[in-house]
């Protein structure tokens, strides 16, 4: 049986940003991914926040190197679209300090280059390898059963697991974590293009987030990359969606259905096919136990309308890696209060701003005429992923300081 200080579950930012770490601390580091890469995913959208964890773990040159040969979009803020009304935030003008600008990127290539990198500094990863079985609670140590592509089966020891399998979620699946999101059932429908636009108000250094002319609850991205392709899809409640028809059949038709889209997309070719994703949040009863902890995804996923998850799954990983050096020291770091809940505040924070954009109170703030400069500096400084500032009062108090500025907006309305 090989063993390592720590075994880490799926190659993904959460995995990679972890391993680095650790490595860079002297442990020996197992990532094992049961894919190969490249692979798709989606999450094409970073945010500002996200650079500084990439710098901590020392990612961030491997990115901006591919960054340089024109292999990222640079990104500086978020555009907004409802019927005839644009607006935008920009990230460089923010309350919060720290990064304003990040990139739009195919996850395909991000996600192998961070892996990469994480491999230079010391982390060994496996690809092709299934987590089959863990015993947390082994004499010692913790056990893990894997698998390979070729059916060969062995077990690893480890001071310590970390679960970043993103929508894998293999911990809390073989653990019994699972727990139902208190979000409504929702689907995306999304796939690639070439977006072929030529409107001089679409800016691409800029997602663009569009509302759907009669459907408030309904919500298009599109992410645009260096290339002259783009990310698009399409969020809504399930009913909202032609059981009928196909992932890419729907996507077209809610799109025809919002004019200042249609126009804009006139021009756009798929270059892939599109899917389909029901169901996506989800939530855990625990974010840590006995000899392991979830990173990102694996834990909690929200929504994508503000491209939270990413930022979510670095910020993870840069605060378990601390604690799992005391743990393996011999120390009995205080996981609840030292991660789990300063973890889950940030994402509490946008918890806030995600139910709030579907039942329309952000919605009417974002669409203000009225935009006074400070508060706009706060809200984008959640928008870039500053959503655990607690010196942002949209952060220490997020439900009251929204609902009272919505108040506000519908009155200078």
């Amino acid at each position: 049986m090989e063993h390592f200080d720590v075994v880490i579950i799926g190659a993904g930012p959460s995995g990679a940003c972890a391993g680095a770490l650790l490595s860079k601390a002297g442990k020996k580091v197992l990532c094992v991914e049961k894919q190969h890469f490249p692979r798709f995913s989606i999450g094409e959208s970073l945010l500002p926040h996200c650079m500084q964890f990439l710098a901590e773990a020392g990612l961030e040159h491997a990115v901006q190197q591919q960054a340089a040969a024109q292999g990222f979009q640079f990104k500086n803020g978020a555009a907004f679209l409802k019927n005839d009304f644009r607006t935008a935030f920009d990230f460089t003008d923010k309350f919060s300090p720290g990064p304003g600008t990040t990139f739009q990127v195919k996850r395909a290539a991000f996600d192998k280059i961070l892996a990469d990198a994480a491999a230079e500094q010391g982390v060994q990863i496996r690809y092709g390898v299934t987590v089959n079985q863990v015993d947390i609670n082994a004499p010692e140590h913790a056990v893990l059963d894997v698998s390979d592509d070729n059916g060969q089966q062995y077990q690893l020891s480890a001071g310590f697991v970390l679960d970043g399998s993103g929508f894998g979620r293999v911990l809390p699946r073989l653990l019994d974590l699972e727990q139902a999101s208190d979000f409504p059932m929702r689907q995306a429908c999304f796939c690639h293009i070439r977006d072929n636009i030529s409107d001089p108000r679409f800016d691409r250094n800029k997602i663009l987030i569009t509302v759907h002319s009669s459907l408030p609850d309904v919500w298009f991205w599109l992410i645009p990359f260096s290339d002259g392709s783009a990310s698009l899809g399409v969020v809504a409640k399930q009913q909202r969606f032609d059981a009928g028809l196909s992932a890419a059949d729907n996507l077209w038709q809610l799109i025809s259905q919002t004019p200042e889209l249609a126009q804009l997309l006139a021009q756009a070719e798929p270059i892939n096919q599109a899917q389909s994703l029901t169901g996506y949040s989800a939530n855990v009863r625990s974010l840590h136990g006995n000899r392991f902890a979830l990173l990102g995804n694996a834990g909690e996923f929200l929504d994508p309308v503000f491209s939270s998850g990413v930022t979510i799954a670095l910020r993870s990983a840069a605060m378990a890696v601390p604690l799992v050096l005391r743990q393996l020291a011999g120390e009995t770091p205080d996981w609840e209060a030292e991660y789990s809940k300063p973890l889950r505040k940030g994402i509490d924070t946008f918890r806030t701003f995600v139910t709030a954009w579907y039942d329309g109170r952000f919605q009417d703030v974002i669409f203000s005429h009225q935009r006074q400069a400070k508060v706009t500096a706060m809200i984008s400084s959640i928008l870039a992923g500053y959503a655990w500032d607690q010196a942002n009062p949209y952060v220490a108090e997020p439900e009251r300081r929204l609902n009272v500025l919505r108040e506000l907006c519908l009155d200078a309305e």
